[in-house]
């Protein structure tokens, strides 16, 4: 009697042991523009991947939790709020940042605080091998850059001549970027490239295009500059074919966006079920169609659970984790298999859509 009674004493203590060390929660960062489109549809992905994990019973029962911070797209901001998430030992991860100046100026607080991080969709190059520390699931503008350039140039085959560009980037880290790997393949002729801002007047420059008759303008700039620049070409009647890159995903809410072709890692329209299945959840819950940045930030949430469920629950083994992903283990992400080189993603994700009625349609391959 008194043996059984010690081994059920014994079976109970290792139970309660047990028990306590199953955490209560597991806690990662968010980290974006909270107040700009493409912040807002950001954190919502984040939002409904974690929904969705929680109330499919979280990881192995144990509740997903994320504590959200505002970098307001700020190099400074976004390395204070990478300073907090390194601060907090709860935080095994962080889901961010969602612009590449903020990602830039954080992927140093996380490297040196070995906390590992998935930014959404920061593209700049100067991100490529940063940190062991900071992933992404947008390709390069270094990637983007060679398929925008070759969608340009295959228009040539219609033409039965060399396509004929204007170049228009915004002057920041973004622009350049995409607008140098453009030039760099684009296979036609060149008649402009100039630097724009916010406040530029963008008269001459349309009115310019309209003398010399490109056959396309190629933009690389944020959706609002672009909606600027569409709105002043079809106020001034110019027939050129627009072209802009994953930073106009927001240009299919102004009608000037009307036939501009945009390339971009993920569409709405995409027929695919895992996308259809996540565009109408997102409807339901937010009254708005997601972007690639929603998209984005939804796998890299659910890329981190997935991480978590492998059992890797310290900062050390979730990057490793992330970092043994290859093409016979990839994440099935929205836009196809991820994995990594490096810290950069592999595959072929970013794709050509032409806007139509407001949405994005996907441009068969040329």
């Amino acid at each position: 009697m008194v043996v059984a009674a010690l081994a059920a004493s014994i079976s109970t203590l290792s139970t309660l042991v047990a028990c306590s060390r199953q955490p209560r929660e597991y806690l990662i960062g968010a980290a974006g523009p909270q107040t700009v489109a493409y912040g807002i549809q950001n954190q919502h992905g984040i939002d409904l991947a974690v929904d969705e994990i929680n109330r499919a019973g979280g990881i192995d029962g144990v509740p997903l939790r994320v504590v959200a911070r505002d970098d307001r797209a700020s190099g400074a901001d976004a390395a204070r709020v990478a300073g907090e998430f390194v601060a907090n030992r709860k935080i095994l991860a962080v889901i961010g940042h969602a612009g590449s100046g903020a990602e830039v100026s954080a992927a140093r607080v996380y490297d040196g605080g070995h906390l590992p991080a998935v930014a959404t969709t920061p593209s700049s190059p100067d991100i490529t091998g940063i940190s062991p520390w900071v992933f992404r699931m947008s390709t390069s503008d270094s990637v983007n850059g060679i398929t925008l350039a070759r969608f340009a140039s295959s228009l040539s085959d219609s033409l039965h001549r060399p396509a004929r560009v204007g170049i228009l980037y915004h002057n920041d880290s973004y622009g350049r970027g995409l607008s140098d790997a453009f030039l760099h393949s684009f296979k036609g002729q060149v008649l402009s490239t100039d630097p724009i801002g916010t406040d530029t007047n963008l008269e001459p420059y349309i009115t310019y295009f309209k003398t010399h008759a490109p056959d396309i303008v190629f933009v690389a700039s944020d959706e609002d500059l672009g909606i600027k620049v569409l709105r002043e070409a079809r106020r001034q009647h110019l027939t050129a074919t627009f072209l802009g890159g994953d930073g106009w995903q927001g240009v299919v809410s102004d009608p000037a966006s009307e036939g501009a072709f945009v390339g971009t890692p993920f569409t709405a329209q995409n027929s695919s079920e895992a996308t259809q299945r996540f565009a109408s959840a997102f409807r339901a819950r937010y009254g708005m169609v997601p972007d690639a940045h929603a998209a984005l930030a939804y796998d890299a949430t659910r890329l981190i659970a997935s991480a978590l469920r492998s059992g890797a629950t310290t900062r050390t083994e979730i990057r490793d984790y992330l970092s043994s992903l290859k093409q016979s283990t990839a994440f099935a992400s929205l836009s196809g298999p991820t994995w990594f080189d490096g810290t950069d993603p592999v595959g072929d994700t970013f794709r050509m859509t032409r806007v139509h009625d407001g949405l994005m349609l996907p441009v068969a391959r040329r």
